[in-house]
């Protein structure tokens, strides 16, 4: 019985689909950003153009990070077909205390309606090098 409610489901999400002239797409203008070197206690901001190049509205669900030290936020929830906002991302090196150094990654996460891409993530990399005042 639940397989056949799930293929009941799945077809009325495919026909409702189909009536809106299809499902939004999520891309972005970077999913991997490379910071090269920061010094431990800067604070690193980047803008990643988020696009909908799908047929209806792109719905962002959540945004969310892998650490306490980068914070994630979009500029809109509701992107129009054809449309874009902006993802800004604010990466606290110093976050962890002066002591962290080396190669670092983290990432953010996009919760989306996209069928084909519910969750994407940008990451970002850096190579921390020790506080200047030491």
């Amino acid at each position: 019985m639940k397989k056949w409610l799930s293929l009941f489901a799945f077809i009325v999400l495919a026909v409702g689909l189909a009536a809106w002239g299809g499902p939004p797409r999520i891309e972005v203008s970077e999913a991997s950003l490379a910071l090269g070197d920061v010094v431990n206690g800067q604070i690193v901001t980047r803008e990643v153009t988020v696009q909908n190049v799908g047929k209806s509205v792109l719905i962002i669900e959540a945004v969310s990070t892998s650490c306490g030290c980068t914070e994630a936020a979009v500029s809109a929830t509701r992107i129009p077909s054809g449309s874009s906002g902006v993802l800004t991302i604010r990466f606290d090196s110093g976050a962890h205390g002066p002591a962290l150094t080396g190669q670092l990654v983290r990432q953010v996460f996009i919760a989306t309606n996209d069928p084909q891409q519910p969750e994407l993530v940008v990451e970002l990399a850096a190579n921390i090098l020790p506080p200047t005042n030491r």
